[in-house]
């Protein structure tokens, strides 16, 4: 990202100035975007819909996010676990979410792996890679936000290690930002410190 950190929305308000080009960004950017997810299911959700962004546009993803939820029995874990060969081709015909095999593939491969952890431990994982707030300067500019950390690398290489595909370093990084356990609102942002 680069350029511009914030700008008036219609309301009058500052927005971060990626949020305002459509109104399902500004929706997804006042509502969730930055915001604490917690649960298994409800991070697994994310980290499924970060791989499939992968080289497109969020937007194409927010667009077809109730067609995921569709066709992926609503991310839940052990449910996607039991899918089958059948399921794999009937979610490759299905023009309501993106139809890429080896992102299909990952999820549930991702599923059977992480229906064998404990309940609350894909939640603990996840944030204990949060970094400490005080230790990170409030962007000012889209240039002053990283596309990859060091927190974001290292969870990366442990959900890699731990039998997890299509978990790199970006796409930790842009769970992180969505689940909030990094604020990269700009600093004059109205949705800056919401989720505090």
């Amino acid at each position: 990202m680069s350029g511009a950190g914030v700008e008036a929305a219609a309301d009058g308000r500052l927005r971060c100035s990626w949020a305002l080009s459509t109104d399902d960004y500004l929706q997804y950017h006042d509502t969730e975007w930055g915001r604490p997810v917690h649960g298994d299911d409800a991070l697994f959700e994310r980290l499924c819909l970060e791989a499939f962004q992968s080289g497109l546009s969020w937007l194409t993803i927010l667009r077809r996010r109730e067609g995921f939820r569709s066709a992926f029995a609503g991310f839940k874990i052990s449910a996607v676990a039991e899918f089958t060969d059948a399921d794999k081709e009937r979610l490759l015909a299905d023009a309501g979410i993106i139809r890429n095999r080896a992102k299909i593939e990952a999820t549930l491969a991702n599923a059977k792996v992480l229906a064998g952890w404990p309940d609350g431990e894909l939640d603990a994982l996840i944030w204990s890679y949060a970094p400490d707030p005080a230790t990170r300067p409030v962007p000012r500019t889209f240039g002053d936000v990283p596309a990859v950390t060091p927190e974001s690398t290292a969870l990366a290489k442990n959900l890699k290690k731990r039998g997890l595909r299509f978990v790199g370093p970006t796409t930790a990084y842009a769970l992180m930002q969505a689940c909030g356990l990094v604020d990269d609102h700009m600093a004059d942002c109205v949705a800056r410190g919401a989720a505090a």
